[in-house]
């Protein structure tokens, strides 16, 4: 059956919607990762591989890689991670994956964001078509999408509301000359919103983060009104700064039910950061929810257990399950930046 995205009824469903896989791409490329990162690639893969492995204990997990890698990544990836074998430049599905969508009647499609990586930072001659890609594996059809944009920019909860951050979308190196209002009617058509949210995000540019401040750093839904917080105890930092502009404007806000926020601090992980890196994902608000799970980042040290009790209680009725990722980090992403949703079709959850 041939659709189209103008069919209202279409929805991005909460990431703790039931899934039919999880999608991952597979770090391959040496010179991206060891120029400037301060680690090796071989560390990093290790790092994927132990996201992968603790995702499929849970759902079946898709993992992209570039012809290159495939040895290496069937050395490291257990049994039931699928491998599917794609030319790409980078590994951050996330952003260059497609965002899935589902319709009450007509089942699963995806949208194909505009890649640019990032405002064209890195290499993305392959990536940018990579969301179509996978849906053409998966016999789906592709909505493009005339928004410059990357899933770790978006946060939904699968009743109509949406967050964003203004220092990614309305970056003159993404979406020039659009409009918020232009980018909230995406939204509405494609995913199904009725209510966007505008966080500052990282204006100044202070935390030196490759994405300019994408809002899987910033937060994450629990629920339906409710949020977990990115937050620091050093207060007279200058990303104390960015967390506090970015929560007051969470407390300002209501959502498409006209709601206020619940709002729980996920403490990061500061004492975790390497003083020398150009970059450290030290955000515990970048887990990834899978069915029955919670995979959220470690880096081996006592601020671990707290916010692996602050996941517990937010999430009661799933396992949650820490993976060190401390080679990731320093790539500057953690373990959501680098996993991408299947729904499950019907919605369930």
């Amino acid at each position: 059956m041939h659709f189209n995205e103008t069919q209202s009824g279409w929805i991005m469903p909460a990431e703790w919607a039931t899934h039919a896989a999880t999608w991952m791409a597979f770090p391959h490329n040496r010179a991206l990762w060891e120029a400037g990162w301060r680690v090796t690639l071989a560390d990093v893969q290790v790092d994927f591989a132990r996201v992968a492995n603790a995702i499929a204990r849970f759902e079946p997990v898709k993992m992209v890689v570039d012809p290159s890698a495939l040895e290496r990544a069937r050395e490291l990836c257990v049994a039931n991670v699928e491998l599917v074998e794609m030319p790409i430049n980078d590994s951050w599905c996330r952003d260059s994956g497609p965002t899935f969508v589902c319709h009450p009647q007509l089942g699963t499609a995806g949208v194909s964001w505009r890649f640019n990586a990032w405002g064209g930072k890195s290499a993305h001659d392959l990536d940018e078509t990579l969301g179509p890609r996978i849906l053409a594996s998966l016999g789906l059809e592709c909505f493009p999408a005339m928004l410059t944009n990357e899933g770790g920019a978006i946060h939904v909860d699968g009743q109509g509301t949406l967050i964003t951050t203004e220092s990614v979308l309305l970056n003159r190196n993404r979406n020039p000359g659009m409009s918020k209002a232009e980018m909230e009617e995406i939204f509405a058509r494609l995913l199904g919103v009725k209510k966007t949210i505008w966080l500052p995000g990282d204006p100044d540019y202070v935390t030196g983060d490759m994405t300019d401040g994408h809002v899987d750093g910033v937060c994450a839904f629990v629920r339906p009104g409710a949020l977990l917080v990115d937050a620091t105890r050093d207060t007279s930092s200058v990303y104390a700064e960015v967390a506090r502009e970015n929560r007051r404007a969470l407390e300002l806000a209501t959502d498409a039910q006209g709601r206020h926020f619940e709002m729980v601090e996920l403490f990061e992980a500061s004492e975790a950061v390497d003083s020398e890196a150009e970059v450290f994902c030290a955000s515990y608000t970048n887990f990834y929810i899978a069915n029955g799970a919670i995979i959220m980042p470690a880096y081996g040290i006592a601020a671990d257990d707290e916010a692996a009790a602050t996941l517990r209680r937010a999430f009661p009725g799933r396992e949650v399950v820490p993976v060190r990722i401390n080679h990731l980090a320093h790539g500057g992403g953690g373990v959501h930046c680098i996993t991408q949703q299947q729904p499950a079709w019907p919605l369930k959850g």
